[in-house]
């Protein structure tokens, strides 16, 4: 397999006018993985998209796709990349069969090759036997399905998804990256934006954008041990003492929060035996969670 990134960008930026979109924005993202770009609405997320996709050239800086220029070596770029925007893409007076097969055509793909990938596409996404039905009698959940099958139609080596889990339901939302991490296993790369925290423990790595500049880039684990150690929450009847207690045993600082204890401890699942031998009939319960 060839070194060359996925995708990687270089002092990437983007200005609107006298607005600053993107600056300096440099990553790589390695073969099979699942990136994401992680952000609050208006941190960039989507300039960045539209820039990966070849639909908007950068002011500054660079951006390649399996090593091909986006800007200079666009077509190139096309080829490989499967894109799966935000708004709907679908024609909902269409079948989903149609509709594959006229993305199909686009890609110069057609005869018995064409229909042969659409029936395993429909396969794949539990969609054959409604293949012949409008998209209008679909639900969002389905033709989002449909959506992903046309994105990966062509066998693109890497997908561009803009917030694929938008306008779904908890259910279908679970059902789209089961279908995710089935692409993933064929050796597709795919990098999506999301401004959901649930979906973003899903990726292998995040870059959090925030007002264009890049903040973070690293494992979900990693970034959530930056924030600090595991939260644990304790509730007891005599909270004064308890406090005063934890203070000289574990050299913390528990603040009082909605009548429990509140403190963080980077080996919070491994002192709780500790701390129920040390406070005996003062805890009443104890639980630990992840920041």
């Amino acid at each position: 397999m060839s070194s060359v990134a996925a995708v990687e960008t270089a002092d990437l930026g983007k200005r609107y006018g006298s607005r600053e979109a993107l600056c300096d924005v440099s990553f790589a993202v390695e073969r099979g993985e699942i990136f994401g770009l992680l952000g609050p609405n208006g941190g960039g997320k989507t300039t960045l998209f539209r820039i990966l996709s070849t639909l908007l050239p950068p002011n500054s800086g660079v951006a390649s796709i399996l090593g091909f220029d986006v800007v200079r070596q666009a077509q190139e770029v096309r080829r490989r990349i499967g894109v799966v925007f935000q708004a709907p893409n679908v024609d909902r007076k269409l079948s989903a069969a149609e509709n594959l097969h006229y993305q199909g055509l686009l890609y110069g793909l057609h005869g018995k090759p064409l229909h042969d990938r659409i029936e395993q596409l429909l396969r794949d996404f539990g969609l054959a036997d409604r293949k012949a039905e409008l998209l209008e009698k679909f639900s969002g959940g389905q033709r989002r399905r449909v959506e992903l099958a046309k994105g990966l139609l062509h066998r693109p080596p890497v997908l561009l998804l803009d917030e694929p889990s938008t306008g779904l339901d908890p259910g279908v939302r679970r059902e789209l990256w089961e279908k995710l991490r089935t692409v993933r296993t064929e050796g597709v790369t795919i990098l999506l934006t999301t401004h959901l925290l649930e979906e973003a423990e899903h990726c292998d790595r995040l870059a959090i954008l925030d007002r264009g500049k890049l903040v973070a880039c690293d494992t979900p684990a990693a970034l959530k041990r930056e924030v600090g150690g595991e939260v644990i929450l304790v509730e007891t009847q005599q909270p004064e003492a308890l406090r005063d207690g934890l203070r000289q045993r574990f050299q913390v600082d528990p603040t009082l929060f909605d009548g429990q204890l509140r403190f963080e401890h980077p080996r919070g699942h491994a002192v709780i035996p500790e701390l129920m031998e040390a406070f005996p009939g003062q805890i009443q319960s104890v639980r630990v969670s992840q920041p």
